[in-house]
């Protein structure tokens, strides 16, 4: 049975945004409390190139073709992701946290479940596949508590 237990680490991320709380009472009526909170500006990909895209010309026949152009703007979510499982490890690394409960889109959850630490996945007890950093707390705290309440159903 999954529960939001007294001192239990819930991070609630997005590719930009990542709220670190923690659960200040028991399961029944949880209180979270925001201890971190941390944005990473990341403009759309259009402001962050510059250039046009490489053109080749080929080398048998008359055509000419357009390399494919880095998505900066993806490519700086993943580093977002991959950044935040870094963190969680120090963290757990230094006994900052017994359980963690992620809340993260898919995307998101994928590139941390590649890049996290085993002394980080063994501390999780939860993931919600839902994006909440826009959410205003008191929201946060019921969703996240009716969706640990559903796994333990189906469990």
């Amino acid at each position: 049975m999954t529960k939001l237990t007294n001192g239990t680490l819930v991070v609630v991320t997005d590719s930009e945004k990542a709220l670190f709380m923690i659960n200040r009472t028991d399961d029944e009526n949880p209180n979270l409390e925001i201890v971190r909170k941390e944005e990473e500006d990341n403009p759309p990909d259009r402001e962050q190139t510059a250039n046009r895209r490489g053109r080749v010309q080929e080398s048998h026949g008359s055509g000419v073709s357009a390399y494919d152009e880095t998505d900066f703007h993806e490519l700086q979510k993943e580093r977002f992701a991959a950044d935040l499982a870094d963190k969680l490890y120090k963290m757990a690394h230094a006994g900052k946290f017994e359980r963690l409960v992620l809340v993260a889109s898919p995307m998101v959850l994928g590139v941390m479940r590649d890049e996290m630490h085993q002394e980080v996945t063994s501390k999780i007890v939860a993931e919600i596949d839902k994006t909440l950093t826009n959410h205003p707390l008191n929201e946060i705290e019921k969703i996240v508590s009716d969706e640990l309440a559903g796994m333990s159903d189906a469990a």
